[in-house]
């Protein structure tokens, strides 16, 4: 059994289901009586019918205009095959016998015995003045019953008074007819109800998941700039209060944690700064004095270079505790990528001259953007291209205007990266290497430079920029980044 998973949906089949249950019964019910109501009116037209013209007596050729009348009197728009008529004389002498009576329409003893003649008078009743007294009926009539024959089913009545005996059978097929004309009604009209109530359901469901759809939205935009989300509860349906009260209560909680966080971040990487620059500025001396090619000259250096590599963790550390708080100051101005782009190739050219460089650079692209911090994301990207490229590899710089941006895509050769990895090259401090610990230099074996903050960095500046980084998939044997960058509407 497939289960829907949609509760709007749900709601809308089960109102549906009950609202046709509801009008399925009540259509049912309303047919019935309805048929019960027009088989009660056809038994008294009949009864009406044969107490009326049995009383007095009639001509012999009169009997033959009466059943020619009796398709109007009776409201029928069919033939007159639909009515029957027989009437006998005192006697037992046929007067008029309808060309569609059958015998079978004279079973269980049709006609009542008649009354003997003359009637005996009434009893004498005092009336007011003006008022003429209520003529008594001459006939004994029979109950009205359903016979069915070869020619279909028909109700049959039958009166006998002292001048004739008469009978008149109507065929039910009449009241079929219209009976299934309101069938057809029905049969056209519950659906569409239905139809209208599944669509007033999932409008009106709609209606009330809006609370939930607002907390679903809230936390789509929840990120580090939008932990202020708030969805007010005053004006949502009590059900709903106590939920978006506690929504509101764990952003509150998370925003307080979070800016907690940043500010210790960010906190600490500025205190480093002061005593790291010292640090630095006290080697650099140290190393100066030291003796040329001494054992104590290649120690001091070698401190110096993790001391400016710590300075560069800090001052990575501090523009991602920055971009986390929505603080990253930029200094918007319009850049020529194309000229940037240019001066890289030539430095890849001077640093890698052992790898073979390709561009395709598109002339005159411009974006909008803090210069500084642009070349230090495209610095990025070249860097991890020449570091983890192969032997005798390539790198590939590709820039172009597309959908409305600046493209600018760096490929590189190297080894195929994992899925795991490629779900998680943007986290802090991940690196793909499996020995990404850092090793004193003593030791033989030294891993590829960093720590795991560059490609984090480069995507929180292109976001800050209002673009976007990106690891695109690639064939076997490469490695694709593409950062984006809104454009920059030239002036005519």
């Amino acid at each position: 059994m497939v289960k829907l998973r949609s509760f709007r949906l749900r709601i809308a089949l089960l109102s549906a289901l009950l609202a046709g249950g509801a009008i399925a019964g009540f259509a049912i019910a309303s047919w019935l009586l309805i048929y019960d109501a027009k088989l009660t009116r056809l038994d008294s037209e009949i009864k009406s019918q044969l107490l009326q013209e049995s009383a007095p007596p009639r001509p012999p050729n009169y009997w033959h205009s009466y059943a020619t009348s009796l398709a109007a009197v009776f409201g029928l728009r069919r033939s007159q095959s639909d009515i029957a008529l027989l009437v006998i004389d005192s006697e037992g002498n046929p007067l008029h016998q309808s060309a569609n009576w059958t015998p079978q329409l004279e079973g269980m003893a049709l006609f009542p015995p008649a009354p003997p003649f003359p009637p005996p008078p009434p009893p004498r009743r005092r009336f007011p003045q003006g008022r003429p007294a209520p003529q008594e009926p001459l006939g004994r009539l029979s109950q009205v019953i359903t016979q069915r024959t070869s020619t279909g089913t028909w109700r049959v009545g039958a009166v006998s008074s002292p001048f004739v005996r008469m009978a008149i059978a109507v065929n039910l097929q009449v009241i079929n007819y219209e009976m299934s004309a309101i069938s057809n009604v029905f049969l056209i009209s519950i659906p569409v109800v239905l139809i209208l109530v599944a669509v007033g359901a999932w409008l009106v469901s709609g209606t009330i998941l809006k609370p939930l759809h607002e907390v679903t939205s809230a936390i789509r935009r929840v990120t580090a700039k939008g932990l202020d989300q708030r969805i007010p509860s005053n004006t949502a349906d009590i059900e709903f209060v106590e939920l978006l009260q506690v929504f509101n209560q764990m952003m509150e909680r998370l925003e307080r944690s979070f800016k907690q966080a940043s500010r210790f971040s960010a906190d600490a990487a500025h205190e480093l700064k002061t005593p790291l620059a010292i640090l630095q500025g006290e080697l650099e001396r140290s190393l100066h004095q030291a003796p040329l090619g001494s054992q104590q000259q290649q120690n001091l250096s070698n401190l110096l270079d993790e001391v400016r590599r710590l300075g560069a963790i800090v001052r990575k550390l501090l523009l991602l505790s920055l971009a986390d708080a929505g603080q990253m100051r930029l200094h918007w101005q319009e850049v020529n990528l194309s000229t940037v782009l240019a001066d890289l190739v030539d430095d890849i050219e001077m640093l890698a001259p052992h790898l073979q460089v390709e561009s395709k650079i598109a002339q005159a692209l411009h974006a909008q953007a803090d210069q500084d911090l642009l070349k230090q994301v495209l610095h990025n990207l070249i860097d991890n291209a020449i570091k983890y490229n192969l032997p005798d590899g390539w790198i590939k710089i590709h820039a172009r205007y597309q959908a409305g941006t600046v493209a600018v895509t760096i490929s590189n050769r190297s080894h195929d990266i994992s899925v795991g990895d490629r779900d998680r090259i943007f986290d802090r401090f991940y690196r793909g290497n499996p020995a990404r610990d850092r090793l004193p230099q003593s030791v033989a074996y030294r891993q590829i430079e960093g720590v795991g903050l560059g490609l984090s960095l480069s995507r929180e500046i292109a976001r800050a920029h209002g673009g976007d980084l990106k690891l695109d998939s690639t064939p076997v044997g490469q490695t694709t980044f593409t950062l984006t960058l809104p454009i920059v509407e030239q002036k005519n």
